[in-house]
């Protein structure tokens, strides 16, 4: 679907979102957050989607955030970041995979999106950071995200300084998983995205939700509860596709079932 504000399209397996504010540094709005919800939940029904990557338009910016200059003194501002704060965690345990490709500097809100995603692929001349600081902000609900992600000390740096931060330093600290050049970009993303797409749909929904609900558990009730899930996906038809194939020297062929 294309929209001035959110392009979705399903294709080949992948459902991608991008964000389509080229001329605003693809800087979030209301109707973008609308938009991303609804098509969460329609990636998340469509059993034609195994994989999900979020991009923003262009090649110079993933996203800016939020539109400083739209709404912030409007009485709904609340409802702006409570919305943005429900994509987080709709995002963050979304039961398929998510990829974020990185085309370009990533601060503010952006970096609650690449961080919500489980894999992060960027270009090397890509930016990050967070400089809500800078104008009299803090990083709120992407900070539940970055102390997540980033050791605690680095994270404080990060968001105290508001200082731009290269590819090469978000991959040490944990921001990234990949960091390529922009010119091989598309192809280390696609490469990604085409082994998940061939990978059990239900194995790694089990495996996501068991893995997003033991997070924050002491360590004895994480184990209990991974066993449990653990048994489950032994359970799947998938499971079942997977070790034959293996034992056939096969691919599997994988129903999500």
């Amino acid at each position: 679907m294309n929209d001035p504000h959110l392009l979705y399209r399903v294709k080949d397996g992948v459902a991608c979102f991008t964000i389509n504010r080229e001329k605003q540094r693809n800087a979030i709005s209301m109707e973008a957050l609308d938009l991303f919800l609804r098509h969460l939940d329609e990636a998340s029904e469509n059993d034609a989607v195994r994989v999900v990557c979020v991009t923003g338009a262009g090649n110079r910016t993933f996203c800016a955030g939020a539109d400083l200059g739209a709404g912030m003194d409007e009485s709904d501002g609340m409802t702006a970041f409570r919305k943005y704060a429900k994509l987080l965690k709709k995002l963050t345990g979304f039961p398929k995979p998510t990829v974020a490709r990185v085309n370009g500097s990533c601060v503010a809100g952006g970096t609650g999106f690449m961080l919500a995603c489980d894999i992060v692929i960027a270009g090397s001349k890509a930016t990050f950071g967070t400089p809500e600081v800078n104008v009299g902000l803090f990083p709120m609900m992407i900070g539940a995200l970055i102390f997540r992600n980033v050791l605690r000390k680095k994270a404080m740096e990060m968001v105290l300084l508001g200082e731009k931060l290269t590819a090469e330093q978000a991959l040490e600290m944990g921001l990234i998983t990949r960091m390529t050049d922009p010119d091989d970009l598309d192809t280390e993303v696609d490469k990604v995205l085409n082994v998940l797409v061939k990978k059990s749909p239900i194995g790694m929904k089990i495996g996501k939700d068991a893995f997003y609900a033991a997070a924050d558990m002491p360590f004895e009730q994480a184990l209990d509860l991974l066993a449990e899930k653990l048994s489950d996906v032994v359970a799947t038809r998938d499971a079942r596709e997977g070790v034959l194939a293996y034992l056939e020297k096969r691919e599997p062929l994988f129903s999500g079932k």
